[in-house]
């Protein structure tokens, strides 16, 4: 009956109800054992609860945060969970929900923020509703959510202090929460934030409006005209700044260090202001150390982001230095201290060292020539000081300087040698570390010069201060700067043995050869004999040791130990398995072997079976990375070996570095090997492909961009490795590498990377040729390539425009230069994989270049920079001579620039127009006969002018003296070649550059092989002139003995010596160099 089903229903709905509650406790017991301590029990809870279905976890997380009966660490782990899973997992599992459970979630989170009561939860809670927030602004800035918007204004204008503290909150967390309305609501924004900034009852109030702001400030770091319709904010904010300081809370302190760090500009209006309080807070001892340090920091950051902003302000910078000073004499009496252990954790956080970091960084960023002037007179002081705290910190500082004003101390670095070395004999042992300190970092910043002047005084002080017996911790640290002043010692000496073996090879081995057998059977015994794990360092640097000398003297010489080295490596190589993965002796090994590998060439091959194992095992090391949020990185943070990387946005990218530094060095090693054993490595190839390949995307820490950069170094030099297992395997492997190298090519920040990954695609293109990129690729790469060359535009402009700025010195200036120079270099990438492409695809890639052709006669335009117009013509030049006779279609864009640059001021741009004459004569087709004409004219101009030989000049002119050969050769109808000849013969030999030379030389050879009247003279009278030129190109190595050119020379030569009279004129009228140099061309060619 009716009623009967009355009475039943609420049954149903009980027995609904009460298995909820049911699994709802349940999850209540996952809650308590994701919190315990118990390893076992929380890896439990954790996969119960990644299995758990999204849409369940929000309802379960939700009703946990709701419950206010629930325990309180129930709870914040709920919303914590909750926050992570919006963070991380929004588009798998909100957009899925049904539209009504969606209204529901937004609904319910906005009215539990109203109706808690514990402020840390509600701070949670309004976490969540940032994270939401964030994730509901579609990709045209539309805030979808608006009541969350009207929540937001409710309640920041309400009574109820809490509910201001969450609107706040959540604008602090997710300022961008405006979306596309953000201009529209600016000055209501700015009232909000005036309005709690002045709230004198409730400093909470003031401290999180504060923080916004700078949060706000921070998430339009781009938006000037913002930072100046709210620089009337920056007084309440420093304001805030002074109070939350005296409360206890640097919170607001970090937000004016991060506007310092991301957008100094913003405080310009009020910088003497932000100075002054960032002074007063590091000079008042009532508040805790790190609220000091980080009112320090200010100043700091400000001198590397800021420089020149804060060079005005040298008064500021003159009361910080005595701060930073009185900071490092900030030190503890430690009885225990001459035999404990080097530097605790505590103590990186202490003034000193802070102090002393800060030193170092103010040196670097405002240079010394600001810096020196104030604080030498201290230091002196300081030094003369009898407390030892203050002699301490003395030393220090000039440890810290030394980077930083590395020119202006270099002048006066014999006196300050001096003084510091009587602090060796200081009566107090932490003065004498502290002297032994300034001299190990001014054997690192001062060398090599420091270690050629002063090395005698230095090493006699530092091996008396070692034995300093019963004071453990000076004696290391003489000896810790003795390695550092004798490692660079010994780098210089074995570099210069090295560089001289390359050129004068007898001098070398004279110099070396005694040395050689006093050390290596000692070098050898240490080897064999140092086993135990205490010695591993030892020998490792030895093995080092050996396998540098070995390359030193070369191959011969070495020879007679190379068996014995290389049984020692064997042995140490299989016992390679036992080691533990920090062995120190890895890394050491790897390079040797990559160092025997080119001492022994391609003898070498025969041990790649056994190298190639553990080399591939650590070149394959996967870097653990992680992707966090900044709340995940708090406690992250302390943990050992990761380093982070702030991407804005409350985001932070994390990477594990252990074991980074031996991988980034076994990348380095294979490159090697495929460089020197070629096809001798091609079984390795496939596997080393692809290990490298994938490693051409970014990563944050520089021992991944050294593997980078030895990837994209690797890849011509495997497919030189691989030509000889034949075309197909060859375009299987380079179908491998061609997208990746494309793809980092658009997307590599770092520029030194960059430049690399460019320079292997343009000698890749060259190794596979014609046909080697299909339609997607060059689509893609002409992309890349526009998108280059219009950055690169858009960054001069922006260098303009900082050059007009009001803090604009000759210090900025030197920063704009590196810009430019590393821009610069990028479109000399772009000029090498042009260059690629137009010498293996000739004219028919020119449609595809016409994209570009805009871009590349902007380079070539007159009011340019030099650099410019030097590569827009190396293009061109490259046009005319693989793309002719379809180039002159591009003649009316580059031909007259072309004939102007030749006399330019620039000797680069001069070089690229005379190259690209050049070319044209010997290419170009007849369309360009009448500019061969005009130009000859205009290139005598310059052989001929006053100074064309000088250092500076030289390239340019030779490039003028091939052209005209050129002209003469390949266009002899265009020119009077007899008037030209005796001129251009008097020009010659050309030297500096090489393939110029060689054109040069094979011309003469042309010339004197079919007796032109002319270069041989009446009755050969010209002969002994030519003898010369010969003798002088050999004499500079302008011809490789191992060039056809050189082969002709010779015959040319060894035609005169069979007729006796003339050989002995020539002959009699050359110096004994140039004598010698001619028998040495006979000998070699």
């Amino acid at each position: 009956t009716e009623r009967e089903r009355h009475r039943k229903l609420p049954f149903t709905v009980n027995l609904a109800m009460a298995a909820a509650a049911a699994e709802q406790q349940q999850f209540y017991l996952l809650l308590g054992n994701l919190l315990s301590p118990d390893n076992v029990i929380r890896k439990q809870a954790e996969e119960t609860y990644e299995n758990i279905p999204g849409q369940s976890k929000i309802t379960f997380l939700l009703q946990a945060i709701r419950n206010t009966t629930a325990a309180e660490e129930a709870r914040q782990m709920a919303a914590v969970l909750l926050r992570r899973l919006l963070s991380s997992a929004f588009d798998e599992v909100y957009p899925t929900l049904p539209s009504d459970v969606q209204t529901a979630i937004k609904s319910e989170l906005l009215m539990i923020i109203q109706m808690e009561t514990q402020s840390s939860m509600r701070k949670k809670i309004c976490d969540i509703a940032a994270e939401l927030a964030r994730n509901l602004i579609d990709e045209d800035g539309n805030n979808q959510w608006p009541e969350g918007l009207k929540f937001l204004f409710d309640s920041v204008s309400s009574q109820n202090v809490g509910l201001r503290e969450a609107a706040l909150h959540i604008f602090w967390n997710f300022p961008g929460i405006f979306g596309n309305q953000q201009q529209h609501y600016l000055d209501v924004i700015k009232r909000m934030l005036v309005q709690c900034m002045q709230d004198q009852e409730h400093p909470s109030i003031r401290t999180l409006s504060a923080r916004a702001t700078a949060a706000f400030i921070l998430a339009n770091e781009h938006n000037v005209a913002l930072f100046k319709h709210f620089a009337d904010l920056l007084p309440g904010f420093l304001q805030a700044v002074n109070d939350s300081c005296y409360q206890n809370d640097d919170s607001v302190l970090k937000s004016l260090v991060e506007i310092a760090d991301t957008v100094p500009k913003y405080l310009r209006p009020h910088l003497e202001a932000t100075l002054q309080l960032s002074l007063k807070l590091c000079g008042d001892t009532s508040l805790n150390n790190m609220q000091r340090q980080l009112a320090l920091e200010v100043i700091v950051t400000l001198s590397e982001t800021a420089a020149a902003m804060l060079r005005k302000h040298t008064n500021i910078v003159a009361q910080t230095i005595p701060q930073m000073l009185a900071m490092m004499v900030d030190l503890e009496e430690d009885e225990d201290w001459a035999n404990a252990d080097e530097l605790e954790d505590d103590d990186f956080d202490s003034n000193a060292v802070a102090g002393e970091s800060a030193l170092d960084r103010m040196a670097c960023g405002l240079g010394g020539k600001l810096v020196l002037p104030m604080i030498k007179e201290h230091i002196m002081q300081m030094l003369q000081n009898p407390d030892w705290k203050y002699r301490h910190a003395g030393l220090m500082a000039l440890s810290a300087i030394g980077e930083g004003c590395h020119q202006q101390m270099e002048g006066i670095l014999n006196e300050i040698v001096n003084f510091v070395l009587l602090f060796l004999q200081d009566p107090h042992p932490r003065v004498r570390y502290a002297a032994c300190n300034a001299v190990g970092q001014m054997a690192t910043d001062f060398a090599p010069g420091f270690q050629k002047k002063f090395h005698e005084k230095v090493i006699a002080a530092l091996l008396q201060t070692m034995e300093d017996q019963g004071n453990q911790r000076v004696q290391a640290h003489a000896a810790a700067a003795l390695i550092n002043f004798t490692e660079d010692c010994t780098k210089l000496v074995l570099e210069q043995v090295v560089t001289s073996i390359a050129s004068v090879a007898d001098t070398a081995e004279e110099k070396f050869v005694p040395y050689y057998d006093l050390f290596m059977p000692s070098l050898k015994h240490i080897v064999e004999n140092a086993v135990q794990k205490e010695l591993r360092l030892l020998r490792g640097k030895t093995i080092e040791c050996i396998s540098l000398i070995g390359l030193a003297v070369g191959k011969e010489k070495f020879m007679q130990d190379a068996s014995d080295v290389m049984q020692l490596l064997l042995k140490t190589q299989t016992d390679f398995n036992d080691m533990e993965d920090d062995d120190p002796q890895i890394s050491y090994m790897i390079s040797a072997w990559a160092r025997m590998c080119k001492i022994l060439g391609k003898e070498f091959q025969q041990y790649l079976p056994v190298v190639m194992g553990p080399l591939m095992k650590t070149a394959s090391i996967k870097p653990e990375v992680a992707l966090l949020d900044t709340q995940d990185m708090e406690n992250m943070s302390d943990d050992d070996g990761w380093e982070f990387v702030n991407l804005g946005d409350q985001q932070s990218f994390g990477i594990k570095t252990a074991g980074l530094e031996e991988k980034s060095t076994a990348c380095q090693m294979l490159v090697c090997y495929a460089k020197e054993l070629k096809e001798g490595f091609v079984e390795y190839t496939e596997q080393v492909v692809k290990l490298m390949v994938p490693l051409l995307k970014f990563y944050f820490h520089d021992d991944i961009l050294h593997k980078t950069l030895a990837a994209a170094e690797s890849m011509p030099l495997l497919l030189e490795c691989a030509r000889v297992r034949g075309p197909e395997y060859l375009t299987q492997m380079w179908h491998f590498m061609c997208d990746a190298l494309i793809k980092a090519i658009g997307t590599e920040p770092d520029s030194d990377v960059l430049s690399e990954i460019m320079h292997s695609f343009a000698k890749c293109t060259e190794v596979m040729g014609d046909g080697c990129l299909n339609n997607e690729h060059f689509e893609e790469l002409g992309g890349i390539l526009k998108a280059k060359l219009e950055e690169h535009f858009k960054n001069q402009e922006l260098r303009q425009v900082k050059r007009q700025d009001e803090d604009y010195d000759e210090q900025v200036e030197e920063s704009l230069q590196d810009e430019d120079d590393n821009d610069v270099y990028i479109l000399t990438k772009v000029s090498d994989i042009l260059h690629s492409i137009f010498s293996s695809y000739k004219e028919k890639v020119l449609p595809w270049f016409e994209q570009l052709l805009p871009l590349i006669v902007n380079l070539i335009c007159p009011h340019r920079p030099w650099p410019d117009r030097q590569w827009g013509l190396c293009i061109f030049d490259d046009i005319i001579e693989h793309c002719s006779p379809s180039s002159f279609k591009y003649a009316e864009y580059f031909l007259r620039p072309m004939l102007q640059y030749v006399c330019d001021n620039s000797p680069e741009v001069r070089q690229a127009a005379a190259y690209g004459l050049g070319v044209m004569a010997q290419y170009g087709g007849d369309n360009y006969r009448p500019f061969c004409t005009e130009a000859l004219p205009l290139l005598v101009r310059v052989i001929q002018s006053a100074d064309s030989k000088t250092k500076e000049n030289v390239n340019a002119t030779e490039n003028c003296i091939s052209a005209v050969g050129k002209i003469m050769k390949f266009k002899p109808d265009c020119v009077n070649v007899e008037e030209v000849l005796p001129h251009w013969l008097s020009w010659l030999p050309l030297h500096e550059d090489k393939e110029e030379a060689v054109q040069t030389f094979n011309y003469l050879c042309d010339l004197i092989e079919s007796n032109h009247p002319i270069v041989l003279g009446p009755n050969n009278t010209n002969l002994p002139k030519i003898f010369s030129i010969i003798a002088e190109g050999e004499m500079h190595e302008a011809i490789k003995h191992d060039d056809p050119c050189a082969k002709r020379l010779a015959n040319v030569v060894r035609q005169v010596q069979t007729s006796g009279g003339l050989w002995t004129e020539c002959i009699a009228q050359l110096s004994p160099e140039q004598q010698a140099a001619i028998q040495e061309l006979l000998n070699s060619a």
